[in-house]
């Protein structure tokens, strides 16, 4: 295809320059999660920290919540395995019995092992009326293939069924397609070479879907391209039509699939801001929404949460810090902004 085009060069240019390793975000530590593997860890402390939270004048939430939003995952569950071994006593069921509410939510999810946590919010979301399709979205869509082929398999194990079982009897019609493309994990790796012809055939196809084929057309193309082709595709269809592709989408769909393709391209187009939304809308609802919070900021803690931050202060003009302080109330608090890590200035 011919980049003489004036409008095609400066696009072509910044595309160059998104593959060069500058542009991989990525801070010194190597992540750009607020929560990282604690260097000065001792599995000993900590259960000795713990068992005194526990069993003491009290219950120390403070103790508890300082150890395990200090820790990474992985510390975390060879702090739970020690605690077995040196008390004979399962961590997760003494805390369950310490603790309650919100607080007690936070403690079990964060003593999971990641897939296990995913797996369950999956499988509540899909038992549950109203919520399948925002969840299921979420974290089928946002989990790198090794995360989802591990959930989906801790999901089989702990639930003596196939999540794509699930997604066929809780859901139906074409988000039933969507959701089932994404847990096939069947979406292009990119290869690091630009298919510029796919990526017009792909933008011909968008345009041109009419009729029934209309919806599997589109479901195809978000389900199984890689998400750096898609957003040359996304550019390109506004560049022919003169419409965002999410305009585009609002004026074709309607209700569950509509909002679903909405989701899902926010997620390719920039899933730090896709998320940065969902927390944004789960502290303006009339009682906040933890289950979202605990749930975002648990799973991005150690991948992404910076990010997230980053996007959320650039579009609501004020830090996620300072919303969740506002917001939040009971003692799950002090959990979540250990989590969120710092203000943002």
């Amino acid at each position: 295809m011919s980049v003489s085009n004036g409008k095609t060069v400066p696009f072509l240019t910044q595309e160059i320059l998104s593959h060069l390793g500058l542009a991989n975000k990525t801070a010194a530590w190597g992540t750009l999660g607020t929560l990282r593997t604690f260097l000065s860890f001792s599995v000993d402390k900590d259960v000795q920290r713990l068992l005194r939270a526990i069993t003491g004048q009290g219950v120390d939430h403070r103790a508890i919540v300082g150890v395990l939003t200090n820790r990474s995952r992985e510390q975390r569950q060879l702090i739970s395995r020690a605690f077995q071994e040196r008390t004979r006593q399962d961590l997760l069921k003494s805390l369950q019995a310490a603790l309650s509410g919100n607080l007690e939510r936070i403690v079990v999810a964060l003593l999971q092992p990641a897939a296990q946590f995913d797996a369950q919010e999956l499988r509540t979301a899909l038992k549950a009326s109203g919520s399948a399709e925002d969840v299921a979205m979420e974290i089928l869509a946002t989990r790198d293939p090794s995360q989802l082929q591990e959930c989906l398999t801790v999901y089989k194990h702990y639930f003596q069924v196939e999540a794509e079982e699930d997604i066929k009897s809780e859901t139906s019609g074409i988000l039933r397609d969507l959701l089932l493309a994404l847990a096939k994990g069947g979406r292009e790796s990119y290869s690091g070479i630009i298919d510029y012809n796919l990526a017009e055939q792909d933008v011909q196809a968008l345009q041109q879907a009419e009729g029934p084929s209309t919806e599997r057309t589109w479901v195809l193309i978000f389900t199984q391209r890689n998400p750096v082709h898609l957003i040359r595709v996304f550019d390109q269809y506004q560049q022919y039509t003169g419409q965002e592709l999410e305009e585009a989408v609002r004026n074709r769909f309607h209700e569950d699939i509509q909002v679903a393709l909405l989701s899902l391209a926010s997620v390719i187009r920039n899933t730090p801001l896709y998320f940065a939304d969902k927390l944004q809308q789960a502290l303006q609802e009339t009682k906040p929404n933890y289950g979202i919070l605990m749930r975002i900021l648990i799973s991005r803690s150690e991948t992404d949460l910076l990010s997230i931050r980053a996007e959320f202060k650039k579009k609501f003009g004020k830090s996620l810090y300072s919303s969740l302080q506002d917001a939040v109330k009971g003692d799950c608090r002090s959990a979540l902004l250990a989590l969120c890590r710092a203000e943002d200035i």
